[in-house]
């Protein structure tokens, strides 16, 4: 059961504002109420935005074999076809209708840290047939990284931690920060508009795995989040696109550091048949860091509600939890 949906209002954080303390009250306010904010001055121009969106129109608009050459490898880098994922099992009828490109930390096949699960070379479409794209894509992931830290910041400042806690190497000194370019088709191609009483969405019900997502969005409505998952009938409401800023929501490990004060709220992608564009930017601490309840976050009368748990081994069996099996694409099944 779900009632019907409204548009939610969001606070918005500028981090060119000099009174860093109004910037904790609204992000503390907006992590206790829904885990979405927004942000903007982020110092990213409006060009170069457009650009990136630009190139991701160009890598999904490619035939669908140029594009199955770069399938998503075991390291979930790369692309991700239509109904390749299904973020909410009990609801949806196939998988989420949108194809997606994942981009991690680039790190060399002989390096030794690319034996780690969310390490190692990207996938990037051949320079013959997208000149600018992998230029393009690095930069805007250095360039998204740089505003995840600086919004950390203020997030560690709202529980009461050193500014710099998140800056650490076991943080996001060395993270695991994933890039994932996201193009939801129109009904005119795919014959489906999302319906949730069918169980047909563009993207199902989910909360994020990590630390924080920066979401920047073209500027057609579907992103939808419900505030208390619990409630019956559920109620969910549309967030407004925000010309030249992010959207920004906690994730899961945020809210187990927090022990659950700060919320990791549900969201979901419903569409009117229009074509929609997006880019996330997922943001997670290096694949050693313990993701333990935070000491200013437990008291005797609040103890911690979470076991620790390494963030490699979480997001793990996240991604597994949620993606086709990668045999199911040379089986012919998927």
């Amino acid at each position: 059961m779900e009632s019907s949906t409204s548009r939610t209002s969001l606070n918005c954080i500028s981090l060119a504002d000099p009174d860093i303390q109004r910037s904790v009250a609204l992000l503390k306010q907006a992590c206790l109420d829904s885990g979405f904010f927004y942000v903007i001055d982020h110092g990213i121009s409006q060009e170069f935005m457009d650009e990136v969106f630009a190139q991701s129109k160009m890598f999904f608009e490619l035939p669908n074999g140029e594009k199955m050459k770069l399938l998503r490898n075991e390291k979930n880098r790369g692309y991700t076809p239509m109904l390749d994922e299904i973020l909410d099992p009990e609801n949806q009828v196939n998988g989420d209708y949108k194809e997606g490109y994942y981009i991690g930390v680039e790190v060399p096949a002989d390096d030794p840290q690319s034996n780690r699960p969310f390490y190692g070379p990207n996938q990037w479409p051949s320079e013959e047939v997208l000149p600018k794209w992998r230029e393009v894509m690095e930069q805007y992931h250095r360039e998204a990284l740089r505003v995840a830290k600086s919004v950390a910041r203020i997030i560690a400042l709202a529980l009461d931690l050193d500014t710099d806690f998140f800056d650490r190497p076991e943080m996001l000194g060395d993270p695991i920060a994933t890039l994932r370019l996201l193009h939801y088709e129109g009904g005119q191609q795919t014959g489906q508009v999302s319906n949730p009483s069918k169980g047909v969405y563009g993207a199902g019900a989910h909360s994020d795995y990590g630390l924080i997502t920066l979401l920047a969005t073209d500027d057609v409505v579907g992103l939808q989040i419900c505030k208390d998952k619990n409630a019956q009938p559920q109620v969910w409401e549309y967030v407004a696109p925000v010309k030249g800023g992010f959207i920004v929501n906690l994730g899961d490990m945020l809210e187990r550091w927090s022990n659950s004060i700060f919320r990791s709220t549900l969201h979901r992608v419903v569409l009117d048949g229009r074509e929609r564009y997006s880019i996330a930017y997922f943001v997670e601490p290096s694949h050693d860091c313990v993701v333990e309840c935070l000491p200013t976050c437990k008291s005797e009368t609040n103890p911690p509600k979470f076991p620790p748990i390494t963030c490699s081994a979480y997001l793990s069996q996240r991604y597994k939890d949620t993606h086709a099996d990668l045999s199911s694409y040379s089986n012919g099944e998927a």
